[in-house]
């Protein structure tokens, strides 16, 4: 079970007492460029500072401003726009940054988040030998990255050659690889993101070497992805204008009621093949087959949107599917609470983030039936579906929809799985612990 309230409080003055540390966070990934790595880094960097630790991250410079937090520094270095080769560019000049920072106020612990930066061996060990101890977090590895884009050209999903980054990791991953089994057996200590990941790791890095590492599930912040509030005006409000909006709108569905006839499906990710968006579509007439209200809404960036809505098209889809490129995240919070069910058809994750997000709102999720989904995802908390099977995912959603009682239990079984294990404030806790471990030595 996960900390709360008298627990939690008497951790975090534990905390406050104990030595604080000055923390180095080396993340590609920083709001304003939110991904999954930006996502966790951003809260846990703020998690840390709140108990009084100073973190410095590192990232790479961009346009626009970071968000404000107390206690965060952030400190912008150049880097290369090329795919795959920005991540050497970047560990290069981050190198050079954190020797100039450590002289002036020297760093407790560097925080590495792999794969976006690829340091050689001889730099991990120089950051061991003359800086401080150093913590990998593996976000994913670049060998299953490009598994997960070999599998969805597979499937039909999009030609590689189409997406300039689908096609550096084809051909370039084997060689970033080793940036990767470098961090892994030259750091103090290494930390998958799933259980998955560390196989993976297993499997493709170290046969055979010795290594420190252990796993720690990224959480989601809870706060902003909650359960609907029926009883705040202003968000019931919202919650109409987004099913008037999509044409999800028949009572029951206005007034959260899982027995709607117009139910609202919502994808969430990035618009490359890997996402699965492709599968997803085809499985969709047979889905409005049965449901023949369902609309489905797809929030992301990517340059496969204009694809998608082709298909779409061909499949005569064009009133029952919206792509929105972007959005705010209180809004994008908002789709979340306001969706009857969220669906996940990706063909690789390091974790994945996205089905968090929808537990936290109390909304069940449809993914794929293989790890690391299913370290997170059970029927207790939505349904599984064979990966690239569009007969398969329809089949699940449909069932899903047919029970609108058991949704609602899965839906308040997630939020709670969420709270006992999957917030930044367990993340701050295991990190916390795993620093000082490893800064004890």
């Amino acid at each position: 079970m996960g900390l709360s309230g008298h627990g939690w409080s008497k951790f975090k003055r534990k905390v406050v007492v104990a030595k604080m540390m000055h923390i180095g966070m080396i993340a590609g990934e920083y709001p304003p460029r939110w991904g999954g790595i930006g996502s966790v880094v951003y809260h846990l960097a703020g998690h840390l500072a709140s108990f009084g630790h100073q973190v410095t991250v590192l990232t790479r410079a961009h346009d626009g401003s970071a968000p404000a937090q107390s206690g965060v520094s952030i400190v912008e270095v150049p880097w290369l726009k090329l795919p795959m080769k920005f991540t050497r560019s970047y560990a290069k000049n981050c190198f050079r940054m954190i020797k100039h920072l450590h002289a002036a106020d020297p760093f407790d612990v560097i925080h590495v988040h792999l794969p976006l930066a690829s340091f050689t061996a001889k730099e991990f060990q120089y950051l061991e030998r003359h800086i401080a101890p150093v913590c990998c977090s593996l976000h994913g590895s670049w060998l299953g990255e490009k598994e997960g884009v070999k599998r969805a050209a597979k499937a039909g999903e999009s030609a590689t050659w189409r997406n300039p980054n689908d096609l550096a990791i084809w051909l370039t991953a084997k060689w970033y690889a080793r940036y990767e089994k470098a961090g892994l057996l030259n750091s103090s200590v290494s930390v998958a993101n799933s259980h998955s990941t560390l196989r993976e790791f297993n499997q493709w890095y170290a046969p055979g070497e010795q290594y420190n590492a252990q796993v720690v599930l990224w959480g989601c912040d809870h706060k902003v992805f909650r359960p609907a509030n029926i009883d705040d005006e202003e968000e019931q409000l919202a919650h109409e204008k987004i099913r008037h909006r999509y044409g999800c709108d028949d009572e029951q569905a206005l007034n959260h009621q899982p027995n709607t006839k117009t139910p609202m499906l919502l994808a969430v990710g990035r618009l490359v093949a890997r996402k699965g968006y492709m599968t997803l579509l085809r499985a969709m007439p047979k889905i409005i087959q049965e449901h023949p209200g369902a609309k489905l809404i797809i929030v992301g960036r990517g340059h496969m949107k204009a694809k998608l809505l082709k298909e779409a098209r061909k499949l005569a889809l064009t009133d029952s599917v919206f792509i929105r490129s972007s959005m705010s995240f209180s809004n994008l919070a908002q789709h979340f609470r306001s969706a009857d069910l969220v669906v996940y058809p990706s063909y690789y994750e390091g974790q994945g983030l996205i089905p968090l997000e929808a537990m936290s709102s109390s909304t069940p999720i449809a993914t794929v039936n293989m790890a690391p989904l299913t370290e997170m995802v059970d029927e207790s908390v939505g349904g599984l579906f064979e990966m690239g099977n569009a007969n398969d995912l329809a089949r699940t959603v449909n069932q899903m929809l047919a029970q609108p009682q058991l949704r609602q239990s899965q839906g308040e079984s997630g939020r709670k799985l969420v709270l006992a294990k999957y917030t930044y404030e367990h993340n701050a806790r295991d990190f916390l612990e795993i620093y000082r471990a490893i800064a004890d030595k």
